[in-house]
């Protein structure tokens, strides 16, 4: 008996969510599942259906790069979805080694450390904060050695306070996940971590159905709402630590900006009131 695996599950994924106006098919006629139908995605990728079929139930996990690129030409997928395919399309059949635990790189915790007026963290694979500075404690609780970060966005009830656009942080949260395992959706800490998500969170477990990936680096804009300075809108960079599955997170603020100016404020007492540097302990 075959399993769709990996590859199955998100090719079935994305077909779904696409409509047929949305790649010039007609939409009349009455259909049982929503999206588009197999034989369609076959058609625009120019594949049979009865290949695309073994695709996407398991029977065929071997797919050439030329099929792969087809698949996500007709799936509208974006640069970080389609490598994401691509990464599903060529795992290996092997069992693959135990992973050692994560350490962040002497470099990265000083550099880090050193960094008194710009918020910065590191997070593992699963989104676990590794590392934090003290300002960047002190801009979001969340932002601690030993937080699951994707844990608290869903779990912890203090969470949507301190993100305005929380919904946005969820959803971008779930896809970072996925991308960051990438092919690996069969280790035990993220069998683990997606049952007690799902178990705890119907958002969640509709987010992650929907297999979203977004790139491992990056940048964007977020909002915090603090209850000591007020609202900070604050520009993030997301940088992956090279030869390590960790990203570096460093936020900081437009100059001059009402957000910068409480921004300082934030890390005066921030920096006043540590011992030492935050995150100095490693797990």
């Amino acid at each position: 008996m075959h399993t769709a695996g990996p590859l199955g599950e998100y090719l079935r994924a994305r077909r779904e969510l696409i409509r047929p106006g949305d790649v010039g098919l007609p939409a009349h006629g009455r259909r049982r599942v929503p999206g588009l139908r197999r034989e369609e995605l076959a058609l625009l990728a120019g594949i049979s259906a009865d290949y695309y079929l073994r695709l996407e139930q398991g029977r065929d996990r071997h797919p050439s790069t030329q099929v792969l690129d087809a698949l996500a030409r007709a799936l509208r997928l974006d640069a970080a979805a389609t490598t994401h395919l691509r990464r599903l399309g060529e795992q290996a059949s092997t069992r693959r080694p135990a992973r050692r635990p994560e350490r962040v790189p002497v470099g990265i915790r000083q550099l880090v450390g050193s960094w008194t007026q710009t918020p910065a963290l590191v997070h593992g694979r699963h989104l676990d904060v590794l590392f934090a500075n003290p300002v960047a404690t002190a801009l979001a609780p969340i932002y601690a050695v030993g937080v699951n970060l994707l844990r608290a966005v869903f779990l912890d009830p203090v969470v949507p306070s301190l993100y305005p656009a929380s919904e946005a942080v969820a959803a971008n949260a779930v896809a970072g996940l996925r991308a960051q395992v990438g092919a690996e959706v069969d280790d035990p800490r993220l069998l683990e971590l997606v049952e007690e998500l799902s178990a705890g969170s119907e958002r969640f477990r509709r987010l992650w159905a929907r297999h979203d990936v977004v790139a491992r680096a990056g940048g964007g804009v977020r909002v915090f709402r603090h209850p000591r300075v007020g609202e900070l809108e604050l520009r993030y960079e997301k940088l992956t630590i090279a030869g390590t599955t960790q990203s570096l997170v460093v936020y900081h603020a437009e100059p001059g900006s009402p957000s910068a100016h409480a921004l300082a404020r934030l890390a005066r007492d921030a920096v006043g009131g540590a011992p030492g540097p935050a995150g100095s302990r490693q797990r």
